[in-house]
């Protein structure tokens, strides 16, 4: 079993930055595809962002590109979300998830998931 839990959340200005971070426990991520997904309210939850195991190809939501960034440190079994350049409408629950297989975008293919942190963007 795979526990994961995110952090960095809050509250920013439109215009500004924030990182969250994603922590494994359990076994090692080094192993696992991870994505971000987010899920604001009343809206379906979306793809933003995957790694593959060994961080050399990432894939990114259309939305998102050229102002987030996913990375991972597999020696400290976590993965982040740099975003930059924040807008309102990326004020959502952000969460992360791992996948035993190559990486995706698409949530049901995820076999562990955390239970998202907060990003709240101000206009």
């Amino acid at each position: 079993q795979v526990q994961l839990v995110e952090s960095g959340g809050g509250l920013v200005q439109a215009g500004g930055s924030l990182r969250v971070s994603c922590a494994g426990s359990g076994r090692t991520l080094s192993t696992y595809s991870m994505g971000w997904f987010r899920q604001a309210p009343g809206k379906e939850r979306e793809f933003v962002a995957a790694i593959s195991w060994s961080g050399d190809n990432t894939y990114y939501a259309d939305s998102v590109k050229g102002r987030f960034t996913i990375s991972r440190d597999n020696a400290k079994n976590t993965v982040f979300l740099q975003m930059n350049s924040l807008k309102p409408e990326d004020t959502a629950v952000y969460s992360c998830a791992a996948r035993i297989l190559k990486a995706s975008m698409r949530g049901p293919d995820y076999d562990y998931w955390g239970h998202g942190t907060q990003v709240t963007v101000s206009s």
